[in-house]
């Protein structure tokens, strides 16, 4: 006998079938949460292998924890809060073993980048500008930008998948703002 497959709008549907085993449910997850999963890695790790790697562990992981989620949780952010995890201790493993950070790639390699539009040479500019300066934020800053605005995230949800206050959330948040706002000035070609 052969069920459909589930619907990838039904989150709690997918679930309580990846509980039974379901491998087509396990499969529409990954394909729905593999992106904001790789762009949360992506700005720990800032290397698209490592990233990779850490999205891979991710998905393996949620697949051996999947018992300890609550139904009615936040899943999407409780894998985020795994990615987090596995991507920070990826990080402090590998970085034992190299002590500089690759930074040949930028934000602007994520395949959330807009490529799929015509840009010209000016807008590519202030994207390779702005990925830059997305780098440059603390740690923390960029790690709720890239949740905001990356991966659509709403505070409740960052500060659940970071475990800090919704306060917190938003003070990281408008700091980084201001950051950007500031560093990005002179590529636009205003006065501060």
């Amino acid at each position: 006998m052969t069920e459909a497959a589930p619907d990838a709008g039904d989150e709690s549907v997918l679930l309580a079938r990846l509980r039974e085993g379901d491998r087509q449910a396990f499969m529409v997850i990954i394909r729905k949460y593999q992106q904001k999963v790789f762009v949360m890695a992506y700005s720990v790790l800032r290397d698209k292998e490592d990233a990779l790697d850490a999205v891979q562990e991710t998905f393996l992981r949620l697949y051996q924890k999947l018992g300890l989620y609550r139904p009615g949780d936040n899943f999407q952010g409780w894998l985020l809060q795994i990615a987090r995890n596995i991507s920070i201790d990826y990080y402090r493993k590998h970085n034992r073993k190299r002590r500089e950070w690759r930074t040949a790639a930028s934000l602007d390699d994520l395949p959330v980048a807009a490529s799929d539009r015509a840009v010209d040479s000016r807008d590519t500019d202030l994207r390779v500008a702005f990925s830059r300066c997305v780098e440059k934020l603390a740690e923390r800053q960029r790690l709720v930008f890239v949740m905001r605005h990356y991966n659509e995230l709403q505070f409740n949800e960052i500060s659940e998948a970071l475990k800090i206050s919704v306060g917190t959330a938003k003070s990281l948040h408008f700091k980084a703002v201001q950051n950007l706002r500031k560093w990005l000035t002179p590529y636009l070609g205003m006065t501060s």
